[in-house]
């Protein structure tokens, strides 16, 4: 019972805390000599810093953050790459430079390309092998493959399939087999 009442009253009492209103007061000084001057107290104001990327040949991107409270202002920033930027950028150089195979080679380093390209029937390079040599080396090391953890669920759930067809065909034979031992 006691409790009841020591959290009745904290409750009415942060209620009239809540709702009481605030009053402001007026930061007007006057003087006798000149007239009235008023004192502006404005809290201080972060502002976030402009990241500058100067060059559009870039592959980064500015990113800026601030956070102001009445006693204390946080204002913080940062650069951010784009990883497949760079990319695009290398295989174009590689490209200009006259060498394809590197070229497409840094392409298939992102999962999506190695797919199309697999999709496609040219397979990605694999160490200076191309075509039908690169498919037979990339069979061999799945792990190097960019997209292996899609690879590996997708390879597992036809290697259930098949464990599940040679359970049917064992079940169907032997069905028939019990049924001519039946008709017997």
């Amino acid at each position: 019972m006691l409790k009841k009442s020591i959290i009745a009253i904290l409750s009415v009492y942060w209620l009239f805390m809540i709702v009481a209103p605030a009053f402001a007061e007026t930061n007007t000084v006057s003087s006798t000599v000149t007239g009235t001057t008023t004192v502006d107290k404005t809290p201080g104001t972060a502002s976030a810093p402009n990241v500058m990327v100067n060059n559009q040949d870039v592959c980064s991107t500015g990113v800026s953050a601030a956070v102001q409270t009445q006693v204390l202002g946080v204002a913080a920033g940062t650069t951010v790459r784009d990883l497949n930027c760079e990319r695009l950028k290398l295989s174009k150089a590689l490209y200009g430079m006259g060498m394809k195979v590197a070229a497409v080679s840094m392409l298939c380093q992102d999962a999506r390309v190695f797919n199309a390209m697999e999709m496609a029937g040219t397979p990605c390079p694999y160490k200076g092998k191309i075509g039908l040599e690169a498919a037979k080396a990339w069979a061999e090391d799945p792990q190097a493959r960019p997209d292996y953890e899609k690879w590996l669920k997708e390879n597992n759930l036809e290697k259930q399939e098949e464990e599940w067809n040679d359970a049917k065909k064992k079940a169907t034979g032997l069905s028939i087999f019990g049924l001519l031992l039946f008709l017997l």
